[in-house]
Order: C-alpha cells, then structure tokens, then sequence
C-alpha cells in the first residue's frame, strides 16, 4: 500500500529534534525572490515553544540586530523551513523566557545611566577635515614669520656697516 504524503516536511524529525527554550537555533527559512528561492539563516535564542508536537506548533526566535531585538515566530512545521539546527542547547529553569526582553532593557537603561556627557557638540568628518587644514596654515604662517624675523635680525644694518 502507497504511503499518502501530507506535508512536505519531515514531521518526524522535527519532532525528534527536541526543541525547547533556552536553545541558540539556526533557522534555515526558504524566501521567494522574483522567482528565485534563496535561503536566509536567522539565529538566535528560542524564548518559547507553543502547542506541543501537534500540526499548529510554533517556536519563538529571539536575536539582537545593531542593538534591537528581533522576535520570529516559526511554525514548526512550515515548509518554508528548509533546516532548524541546535548551535547550543542552554539549561533554563523556565519553559518561557519572555523575561529576557526586560532584562536587555534592564541592562540598557543601567548602561545609560552611567554614561557621563564628554562633548556636547558633534563635529561631521568634514568638518574635521577642514579645521584641521585650517591649524595647519596657522601653523606655517607663524613659521614663516619667525623666519623671516630671524633673516631681518641676522642682516647686518646701515649702523653696523659705517662702524666697521
């Protein structure tokens, strides 16, 4: 007798991977360009794990981006997923780690807090450029006038040719 196949995905084996919170995943997603399929890998800590092992089961991925967090939720079993890989499985103590976003925040807010004001104003690169360039005639017209003065003190004067 044929075997009906119903999904695309391996359901077994996403069921035997055995993925919980507190996990540091690879995603492998599938995305559609004009046509063309590429794959995109988003990593990071899985905060949570919803509905059990049944056909509606979803994972929350959490990673920081340039100092932002960025939360996917996946069905486990979509076939836009092309590979879940477990980089690092971490012991938790909670089945849901949604403290996790205002402990980030926490740890934000406490770094602002001791951060000290050094320069007020900010100065574009250009701006840099151009000051710099600036100081740097100041500093050779200054040196060409103390040569110069040096050349008028060294010549010998009308008073001192008639004395000798």
């Amino acid at each position: 007798m044929n075997a009906v196949v119903v999904s695309p995905v391996e359901m077994q084996a996403r069921k035997e991977l055995g993925l919980r919170a507190g996990d540091t995943v690879k995603v492998h997603q599938k995305i559609q360009d004009k046509g063309k399929t590429r794959i995109q890998i988003f990593e990071g800590l899985v905060l949570a794990r919803k509905h059990g092992d049944e056909a509606g089961a979803t994972f929350t991925v959490r990673k920081m981006v340039d100092g932002i967090g960025v939360e996917k939720i996946y069905p486990l079993y979509s076939p836009n997923i092309d590979k879940i890989e477990i980089v690092k499985r971490s012991m938790v103590r909670r089945s849901k780690l949604y403290h996790i976003r205002e402990k980030v925040a926490r740890e934000i807010k406490r770094a602002m807090r001791r951060m000290r004001l050094v320069s007020i104003a900010t100065e574009s690169e250009a701006a840099v450029a151009v000051r710099k360039e600036a100081e740097a005639a100041d500093v050779a017209k200054q040196a060409a006038e103390a040569a110069q003065a040096a050349d008028v003190a060294a010549a010998p004067t009308e008073e001192t040719i008639k004395e000798a």
